[in-house]
C-alpha cells in the first residue's frame, strides 16, 4: 500500500499533475476539470481513487479540494453545476475513496443521490421518470459507505438500487441487447458494462443472488486459457444502434493497458468478483 502513488500507474498519472492539483487545463470554472475528455482532472481523479491512492497524499488533497470547490453549487452539494448523476455520483465515489466522507459537501451530495433516485430504484443522467443501467454512479457512490456509517435512507436506497439491477440480470434493458455492455473496459469513466455491475453488486453482498448467474457465466466465459482476462475496448465504446448520443468536441481515450492482451486490471477485478460471489460476502 505504501508504494501506491510512488510507482506504477498512479505514480505515472501523478507525475503530470500541475502544482494547483489540475491535469491538462486550469482555471476557475467547473468545466476545466471535465474537458478535454478523458484526460482532464475529473477523469484522472476517478482513476487515482480506483487505484487506492491514500488521502494522506498531499497531491490528492489538492485535487479533492479542487473538485469540491468547482463542483459545489448554491445548496452546498456537488450537484449544483450539472445536476447529473454521472458527474455527482463519480465525484462522491471519488471523494469518499479519498477519505472525504464526512465533508459537508459530500454528505449533502449523498442526500441528493438518495433524493433523486427514481421510483423504479434506478437513476438516470438525463431527465426521465425511469432509471437506466447506465446510471450506475449513484449506487456505486453509496456502495463506498461502510455499513456502519449508512443511514437508514442510504441503506434503503442501496436495497432499491440493487434490486433495479438484479431484476434486469445486469444487462436486460430494452428489446435489443446493447453490445458495449458485454465488453470489458477500463477506465470506465461514466460508462457501464457488466463487470461494473458485478463489481458493485458483489461488493454489496449480493454475490449469491441467483439473478447474477447469467452475468457471472458471461464473466467466466471471458476468461482466457492462461487464466487472465483482457480489455475488449476503450471508451468511448459507442454502438450506433443504441448509444443515442455523440460528441461535439474531440475526445482523447485514456488507456492504462493495451487491448486484447492479458490485463492486470481486468484480471484482478474478475477474480475479486468471482471470489465474492463464491462467498456471498461483502468485500472491497
Amino acid at each position: 500500500m505504501r508504494a501506491i502513488g510512488r510507482r506504477g500507474w498512479a505514480a505515472d498519472l501523478l507525475s503530470f499533475q500541475g502544482r494547483d492539483g489540475h491535469w491538462t487545463t486550469a482555471g476557475s470554472t467547473p468545466w476545466e476539470l471535465y474537458v478535454p475528455k478523458y484526460v482532464a482532472t475529473n477523469w484522472i481523479a476517478i482513476v487515482l481513487a480506483d487505484l487506492g491512492v491514500p488521502a494522506s497524499d498531499p497531491r490528492i488533497r489538492k485535487t479533492a479540494r479542487l473538485i469540491i470547490s468547482r463542483w459545489s453549487g448554491p445548496k452546498g452539494d456537488l450537484s449544483g453545476r450539472s445536476g447529473e448523476i454521472c458527474v455527482t455520483g463519480n465525484a462522491v465515489r471519488t471523494l469518499i475513496r479519498f477519505g472525504y466522507l464526512d465533508h459537508p459537501a459530500v454528505r449533502r451530495s449523498i442526500d441528493w443521490i438518495v433524493r433523486t433516485q427514481k421510483k423504479d430504484g434506478g437513476w438516470h443522467c438525463f431527465p426521465s421518470r425511469v432509471g437506466t443501467l447506465d446510471g450506475w454512479e449513484g449506487l456505486a457512490a453509496l456502495a463506498e459507505i461502510s455499513e456502519a456509517q449508512r443511514t437508514e435512507a442510504v441503506t434503503r436506497s442501496i436495497e432499491r438500487g440493487a434490486e433495479f439491477y438484479l431484476e434486469r440480470n445486469l444487462w436486460r434493458e430494452g428489446p435489443v441487447p446493447y453490445e458495449p455492455w458485454k465488453r470489458i473496459h477500463y477506465p470506465n469513466h461514466y460508462y457501464y458494462d457488466m463487470l461494473v455491475g458485478l463489481r458493485i453488486l458483489t461488493r454489496l453482498g449480493y454475490g449469491r443472488d441467483p439473478r447474477l448467474r447469467p452475468a457471472l457465466d458471461w464473466l467466466r466465459k471471458k476468461r482466457s486459457r492462461d487464466g487472465t482476462w483482457a480489455l475488449d475496448a476503450a471508451h468511448p465504446d459507442l454502438d450506433p444502434k443504441g448509444a443515442g448520443y455523440s460528441f461535439r468536441r474531440t475526445v482523447f481515450p485514456m488507456m492504462l493497458e493495451p487491448l486484447h492482451a492479458p490485463s492486470q486490471w481486468a484480471t484482478v477485478e474478475a477474480l475479486s468478483v468471482l471470489a465474492r460471489a463464491e462467498r456471498g460476502s461483502r468485500q472491497s
